[in-house]
Formats: structure tokens, C-alpha cells, sequence
């Protein structure tokens, strides 16, 4: 039956009109400026007094390729009880340190982020969901 199935799809697949495929478009340059998403993911976002409020855990994307949103883990201890808050993509600048190293920073504070609803990641749906605050 195995056999029966693969022969008729490969004879469709032959019958099908073959269409000319146009080359995928290359970049010959790159910005200067680019950074990478490595340059926000599981990065420690700091406050502008460069104290740690909290670790990028996501990084959202529209369908047109464009970041949205940063998903901004906050409050907890060694990942226990710590909640996800959804923050606009151009709230967080980047600052560089004595050796030149990039980091995030963010005009807001640990407790103001602690009190921004939450979002779970549902895995079943593939979406980040908004939290259902504790009664």
C-alpha cells in the first residue's frame, strides 16, 4: 500500500507543469548597527541606574518579520515564581559597558514590572496567553 501511495505521488509530481522558481534575494551588505537576537535573548535587562530588573525570555515577531515584543521574565528565585510580562519592543535601549559589551536597559523598575499582568506560554496553542491573576 506504502509502495502504491509513493508511486502515485511521484507520478503527480511528475505530471505537475514545472514553474520557474525566482532566486531568493541575497544581501551583499549588512547594517552597521544590526544586532542579533542573541544580543536580547536570556539577556539581563537592567534599570537606568544599572540595577538587574529582570531576563528576556522571548523575543515576538509579526508575520512581516518585525519585533513587537519582548517577553520580560521578572520577580522569583531561580525561576520559581517568577512571572512573564509583555513589553513594547523599542522600550528597552542598549547601553555599553567598559569593554564594550551590549546590554538592555529599560525605563522601568523591578516592582513596576512585578505589577504588569503576566502571560503563560500555552503550548498546546503555540501563544503567549494573558495569566489568570490568583483569587
Amino acid at each position: 500500500m506504502l509502495k502504491l501511495a509513493s508511486t502515485a505521488a511521484l507520478l503527480l509530481a511528475l505530471s505537475l507543469p514545472a514553474q520557474a522558481q525566482t532566486p531568493a534575494k541575497v544581501l551583499t551588505t549588512l547594517p552597521t548597527e544590526a544586532l542579533t537576537v542573541t544580543h536580547w535573548y536570556k539577556q539581563n535587562v537592567y534599570d537606568s541606574s544599572d540595577a538587574k530588573i529582570g531576563e528576556i525570555m522571548d523575543v515576538l515577531m509579526d508575520r512581516e518579520g518585525k519585533t513587537v515584543a519582548l517577553i520580560v521574565g521578572v520577580g522569583g528565585f531561580l525561576g520559581i515564581g517568577e512571572k512573564d510580562v509583555a513589553v513594547p519592543f523599542n522600550a528597552i535601549q542598549f547601553k555599553t559597558k567598559d569593554n564594550n559589551k551590549w546590554y538592555p536597559v529599560m525605563n522601568a523598575t523591578k516592582e513596576s514590572l512585578k505589577d504588569a499582568p503576566g502571560y503563560k506560554y500555552d503550548r498546546t496553542t503555540l501563544t503567549w496567553m494573558p495569566e489568570t491573576p490568583p483569587r
